[in-house]
């Protein structure tokens, strides 16, 4: 397939001694001098690198295969397909603009076991062939359809411990695998190998050792069936930020002992997963304006003789984002956001019981329920972090509020070792220092991404 030039997007390149967060305090200081001060991100597309260099460190035998559904940027997937990554697509839509990105379909899985008929056809005609599977129903419309896929049966874990739980809609049981295969063989399938999702938010990392264990055992009963099976697929569930109790190298850590002991990297097993919010999460801060305040006395503690201004008042804030818009992350993937101050706030400033509310006539709209901040003014802004993932993509306008912009940024060094990476491919473990990207950033001026297809030497990005 031949690459095509996608749509040029802008982003900023950020100069040393700069960060991300002085790209947002620059926003800020724009919007305050008009009347709009619309919320907004600041998307750093090199934290996104590092975690591109992070992921090939700790799991260098599995090839990670970006989740889409988590954030669909096209300014995230074209760094990610530059960088060498498949695409976990889950629906036609989401397959059409990762291939007019110039993604070759072998480096796409349809790994959605649950596809309506039109769909599956449209993955046959541009080339797509892996696509996951879980009940004879999926294989009889693959027959029909498709039948030069190549199957990855999608098996039932214990995700009882993970956040958001996927086994309740998806998965074949151990017990049902035996029947599936035999069907697929009937139907002249090729079933190629496994599948697994252990829940979006894990918190046990040996539920990947034993979702390895048991995707082994339904290895051996393909190739007792005849099947060449040879792809293993552990799914995703990996942090994408330092705020969660399980660590991402602690699950790397269980992950890796396990795939050398049930697949050895002798035995020829491709291995793949599926990372989502490992990637973008901490990538975008979300920056909201407080639009309206309301103070809430406390009857009580204001006949008191206590000083006014301590325990007597809980502050209402609201903001221009709420959960209709990018805190649908609350609703839909059980996130806890919390906001940090723009402006540092002063060593014996009083803080009050808060509420943070979304901007929308709905009485669900409420996005933090109580925390401490100061006695904030309208006008003023609050900062959230590690908002990247499950949020920009399910995101909505009811009420008529638009989605915030996003404002791309990249610091030099990063932008560097894409078109190194894009060209050469990732480099060996012991010349990885050599890409170390620094956590610094800063001056703005406006780039246009090229096309994917980098050539060795640097590439000539067009400055406005």
């Amino acid at each position: 397939m031949n690459t095509a030039t996608p749509n040029d997007f802008d982003f900023s390149f950020l100069e040393e001694g700069f960060s991300a967060r002085d790209i947002v305090d620059q926003k800020i200081n724009e919007s305050s001098m008009t009347d709009d001060r619309d919320a907004f991100y600041i998307c750093d597309l090199g934290d996104v690198l590092k975690k591109h260099l992070r992921w090939a460190r700790a799991l260098p035998r599995v090839t990670p295969f970006y989740a889409v559904k988590c954030n669909d940027s096209r300014a995230v997937v074209m760094t990610l397909a530059s960088l060498g990554a498949g695409f976990d697509c889950a629906s036609k839509t989401e397959i059409q603009m990762v291939q007019s990105l110039g993604v070759d379909p072998s480096r796409i899985i349809y790994a959605n076991p649950c596809k309506q008929v039109s769909q599956i056809k449209y993955a046959s005609a541009h080339g797509v062939q892996m696509m996951t599977f879980d009940s004879e129903v999926e294989l009889m419309k693959v027959a029909r359809c498709h039948d030069s896929a190549k199957l990855v049966l999608r098996i039932a874990t214990d995700d009882s411990k993970a956040v958001c739980r996927l086994s309740v809609k998806f998965g074949a049981t151990l017990k049902a695998c035996r029947g599936l295969l035999e069907r697929a063989k009937e139907l002249g399938l090729d079933v190629i190998g496994v599948s697994f999702h252990v829940g979006s938010g894990c918190t046990d990392p040996e539920t990947y050792s034993q979702a390895i264990a048991d995707a082994r055992c339904v290895f051996d009963i393909g190739n007792e069936l005849g099947f060449n099976m040879d792809l293993l697929d552990i799914g995703g569930g990996f942090p994408g930020s330092e705020n969660t109790e399980l660590k991402f190298e602690e699950i790397t850590a269980v992950i890796s002992p396990a795939l050398d002991k049930y697949f050895p990297a002798e035995t020829g097993i491709r291995v793949i997963a599926e990372p989502g919010r490992f990637y973008v999460a901490s990538a975008y801060t979300l920056v909201v304006n407080i639009i309206a305040k309301k103070v809430i006395m406390d009857e009580e503690s204001a006949s008191d003789e206590e000083d006014e201004g301590t325990s007597d008042r809980t502050l209402m804030y609201y903001v221009n984002d709420g959960v209709y818009g990018s805190f649908n992350c609350i609703l839909y993937d059980h996130a806890h956001c919390l906001p940090t101050l723009h402006k540092k706030p002063k060593p014996d400033e009083v803080m009050y019981p808060c509420s943070i509310w979304g901007p929308t006539c709905d009485g669900l709209d409420r996005i933090v329920e109580q925390c401490y901040l100061p006695d904030l003014q309208v006008g003023d802004w609050l900062v959230f972090d590690n908002m990247g993932a499950y949020t920009v993509a399910a995101s909505s306008t009811f009420n008529g509020f638009q989605r915030p912009d996003i404002y791309y940024v990249m610091s030099r060094t990063a932008w560097q070792h894409v078109q190194q990476i894009c060209s050469q491919g990732m480099p060996a473990p012991a010349e990885e220092s050599c890409l170390e990207v620094p956590a610094c950033c800063g001056r703005e001026s406006s780039l246009e991404m090229p096309s994917l297809e980098m050539p060795a030497k640097p590439c000539q990005a067009h400055v406005v």
